[in-house]
């Protein structure tokens, strides 16, 4: 433990009022001990923010997205130091920790190219509407372990861009990335604009609820949600929630049985299945099922499992003890329930290690079927009818994403139309831009993020009415 990590408030690096440990996933060890910010430290992060709201507001929309882009080639300059840092913290696979760090540049690049312009409603005889949009005032961003910076720079981005100040707080188990990339904002941005706190989970009720902040932006669980949602109602401030998700994967009779499953299982245990949007659950076609779960039990078998900072390790640790023990005991009853062909158990060894694990055989009330599992364990079920396949899909308190796989593309598609998500892909998975909005349904979320949908969540819009005397 040699490298230090501050806060950031008010444009300097910052101590905490307290530490905490931070772990690696892969051996259980501490690597950094992350400053821990108190209530006064969050008042202060908070009153920076709307202090330093009404210059930056004041920018143009160019000279604010310039500075954006800037923060993204800073980071795009230290991209390998970043991606070690996150392998480190988070446990994914070096090559996927890169993945994840470009993906944050492009974001934030792709939101500096975005602007936010009036759109004339009428004109006509000298009589003038047009809806104008204003930034909203503080934000707060408020950020999962799955992927701590990309998702950060869905709300940082459109954040600053559009004129707004931020307070983030990065989840406790994978703050080091987060605080690093404040160095840069403190290097870039004009003191307060955006500010960085760390917490053991106490902070969150005072941020969204705060009178101070204007917007709340949240990427985790559903039942956090519900609190964040809860927490900003006393001051009607607006929330953009992205949450759980149990996407299903429906794999047509036309689709070659080994490429589904090499799709199919990419999809759902890239980065250990620690996915939003990951296949949480896969409906496949009865007569290329038993094929199917040859291959991609198979490709289950044949995964390195280990220290993503290894060469070759295709699959890192389960982010935490919390989630490890969940997805434990959602292993345990499908092992019980089902039949293992992959996988099966945690390993016996130091870190957080489930391998990837393939259950055929349950009922579709199994606790793994309808619960989001979060991690690397695919339930397999077998269909012969499109209408109950759409049904059994859609039958979930979720709607985040899901994907449909067939040769005939114009059929897939008309499967994909029914399907109750925000997202549904076709012969793809996880193609997400920053142009093209992300959003859920049901218990998946609320409002957009990315694209031009998720720059308007942070501002308010004004209608302007005129008529000549």
């Amino acid at each position: 433990m040699t490298a230090s990590f501050n806060l950031l408030i008010d444009g300097r690096l910052v101590a905490g009022a307290d530490h905490f440990d931070v772990i690696n996933p892969a051996n259980e060890q501490v690597i950094a001990r992350c400053p821990k910010a108190d209530v006064a430290q969050l008042e202060a992060a908070v009153a920076a923010a709307k202090a330093a709201f009404p210059a930056w507001s004041a920018r143009t929309q160019d000279e604010r997205a310039a500075l954006v882009d800037t923060i993204a080639d800073r980071l795009l300059a230290r991209a390998d130091e970043f991606a070690r840092l996150l392998t480190s913290e988070q446990g994914k696979p070096l090559d996927q920790a890169h993945n994840e760090i470009m993906g944050t540049v492009f974001t934030l690049k792709g939101f500096a190219q975005m602007r936010v312009t009036d759109k004339v409603l009428t004109d006509e005889a000298g009589h003038q509407v047009f809806e104008h949009r204003t930034p909203l005032g503080v934000c707060a961003a408020i950020t999962p372990w799955n992927f701590p910076l990309i998702l950060l720079a869905n709300k940082l981005g459109p954040c600053l861009v559009t004129g707004n100040t931020m307070v983030a707080k990065p989840a406790p188990t994978t703050p080091l990335t987060t605080l690093r990339l404040g160095e840069i904002l403190a290097d870039v941005l004009p003191a307060g604009v955006a500010n960085i706190i760390c917490d053991q989970n106490e902070l969150g009720p005072l941020l969204s609820s705060h009178p101070d902040i204007a917007k709340v932006g949240f990427t985790g669980s559903t039942a956090t949600g519900k609190k964040v949602m809860a927490s900003a109602a006393g001051t009607v401030k607006r929330v953009t929630l992205e949450l759980g998700g149990n996407d299903a994967a429906i794999v047509l009779d036309d689709m070659p049985a080994k490429l589904a499953a090499q799709k199919v299982y990419q999809g759902a245990m890239t980065n250990a299945g620690q996915i939003c949007v990951a296949v949480k659950r896969a409906y496949v076609h009865e007569s290329i099922y038993d094929a199917f779960l040859e291959e991609i039990a198979a490709l289950a078998r044949d995964a390195v499992v280990g220290d993503g900072a290894e060469q070759g390790v295709t699959i890192g640790p389960v982010q935490n003890r919390m989630q490890f023990d969940k997805v434990s005991v959602l292993l345990a009853d499908a092992a019980r329930t089902g039949t293992v062909l992959a996988g099966g158990a945690p390993l016996d060894r130091p870190g957080y290690f489930i391998p990837p694990t393939i259950v055929a055989d349950l009922d579709e009330n199994a606790p793994l079927v309808r619960e989001e599992q979060f991690g690397p364990v695919l339930p397999v079920l077998k269909f012969s009818d499109i209408d109950d396949v759409i049904a059994r899909a859609n039958d979930s308190d979720y709607g985040l994403g899901g994907t449909v796989w067939g040769k005939d593309t114009d059929r897939a598609i008309a499967v994909a139309r029914r399907i109750n998500t925000g997202t549904v892909w076709v012969n793809q998975h996880l193609a997400i831009e920053a142009d093209i909005p992300f959003r859920g349904v049901k218990q998946s979320g609320l409002g957009s993020e990315l694209g031009e949908a998720g720059l308007l969540e942070y501002t308010q819009a004004h209608i302007v009415n005129a008529v000549p005397l």
